[in-house]
C-alpha cells in the first residue's frame, strides 16, 4: 500500500506519500480500505518528534478515519466487509488500509459523506470522555471551552448545547466566534483582546473548563473556575510546565484533571473501548440524527499532508483539516 511515512522528525516536508507494509488484522480487528483521514494536533507534534505512538501503534501518522471493511481477523462477527465504518485510532490514518479493532469503530450514519465522518471519531471520543465522562457537564453549567474554532472546539460547542450546557469560548479572530456564535456559544472571547477570566466573573465563573493549552493558562484556568469547578486539560498548545496555585484551587475546592485518548488501552476501564461504547450509545444518536455534524474547514488530497498540517496554524481555519485517500 501506500502511506505518509516520515522521513524524519520536523517540518511538513519530512511526510512523503509512498510504499509501506501492508497491515494484516489481527485476531478481534478488521482492515479497513481508508477513503479519508482526519487531521489533529498530535499528527503534528508526532511529526515533530514530541509525541511518539504507543508502543503496540503503527508509527503512520493518523489518529482517526473513515472507510469500508474490506478483511474481517479471527472471530469478528458484528461486523461484515463492505460495512462503511470510521474508526478511532492509536496511528495508521494516513494510509490506504489500516487494521482497527473492532472496539475501535463506530457505523458511518445513514447519510453521511464518508469523507466529513473521517473528521468524527477522534473529537467525538475527545470531548465525550472529558466532558461528560470525566467532568459530568449537566444542564444549566457553564463550560469554557479553549480554541473554539478548532476541530475539538467546535465539536465541543455543539455536544455541550446539546447536553443543554451554556457555552463560552475563547477563539483568536471575531469571524471565528461569530461562527462559534452560530454552532451554539453565547460567551464569546476574543483572547488578543481580552481576558477570560474577566469575562467570566460576572457569570460566578465556569463549572467546567476544557482547555487545549496547558501551562500557559494553567493559574488563569484555575481563577476562571466556579465553586467546585473542574479543569479538565487535554493539550499543551501552550508549554508543559505551569505553576498550580493550590491555595486558589482550594479556595475554590476546584479539580484538575489531565487527559488523552491515545495513550488509553484498548480495552478495560477507562479504555478506548469503553469510551467508543459510551459515544456510540449515547452521542451517535444525536449524530445520525443531524443534531451534531462535522464541521469540515478544508478537504486535500492526502498528497497535500504538508498544506493540511499548515492549516491548522493558519487563522483562517476554522473545525476540521480532512485528507481524501480515495473518492
Amino acid at each position: 500500500m501506500y502511506a505518509i511515512e516520515l522521513n524524519g522528525f520536523g517540518g511538513p516536508e519530512v511526510m512523503e506519500w509512498t510504499v509501506a507494509v501492508d497491515p494484516e488484522p489481527g485476531p478481534g480487528e478488521v482492515l479497513v480500505e481508508v477513503v479519508a483521514a482526519g487531521v489533529n494536533r498530535a499528527d503534528v507534534m508526532q511529526r515533530k518528534g514530541f509525541y511518539p505512538p504507543p508502543a503496540d501503534a503503527s508509527s503512520i501518522l493518523g489518529l482517526e478515519c473513515s472507510g469500508t471493511i474490506v478483511q474481517l481477523g479471527a472471530g469478528v462477527t458484528d461486523w461484515q466487509v463492505g460495512d462503511r465504518v470510521c474508526a478511532l485510532l492509536a496511528g495508521g490514518g494516513y494510509a490506504q488500509f489500516v487494521a482497527v479493532p473492532v472496539t475501535q469503530l463506530l457505523p458511518i450514519p445513514e447519510g453521511m459523506d464518508a469523507v466529513a465522518a473521517a473528521g468524527l471519531p477522534e473529537v467525538a471520543a475527545t470531548v465525550w470522555s472529558n466532558l461528560v465522562l470525566t467532568a459530568g457537564l449537566r444542564s444549566g453549567q457553564l463550560v469554557l471551552i479553549h480554541g473554539g474554532g478548532g476541530g475539538i472546539g467546535t465539536h465541543a460547542i455543539q455536544v455541550a448545547r446539546g447536553l443543554g450546557a451554556r457555552v463560552a469560548v475563547t477563539a483568536g479572530s471575531d469571524a471565528k466566534l461569530t461562527k462559534c456564535a452560530e454552532l451554539g456559544a453565547e460567551i464569546l472571547i476574543n483572547y488578543r483582546d481580552d481576558d477570560f477570566v474577566t469575562a467570566l466573573a460576572d457569570q460566578g465563573g465556569a463549572d467546567v473548563i476544557l482547555d487545549n493549552m496547558g501551562a500557559k493558562y494553567l493559574e488563569r484556568n484555575v481563577e476562571a473556575l466556579a465553586p467546585y469547578g473542574q479543569l479538565v486539560v487535554i493539550g499543551m498548545q501552550g508549554g508543559v510546565s505551569g505553576t498550580l496555585n493550590i491555595a486558589a484551587l482550594l479556595r475554590k475546592w476546584g479539580t484538575v484533571a489531565a487527559t488523552n485518548v491515545r495513550g488509553r488501552p484498548r480495552s478495560g476501564p477507562g479504555s478506548k473501548a469503553e469510551i467508543i461504547a459510551a459515544v456510540h450509545a449515547q452521542l451517535w444518536p444525536r449524530v445520525a440524527a443531524g443534531e451534531i455534524v462535522p464541521v469540515i474547514s478544508a478537504e486535500l488530497p492526502i498528497t497535500e499532508a504538508a498544506r493540511a498540517h499548515e492549516m491548522l496554524d493558519d487563522a483562517q481555519t476554522f473545525g476540521k483539516v480532512i485528507l481524501r485517500v480515495r473518492d
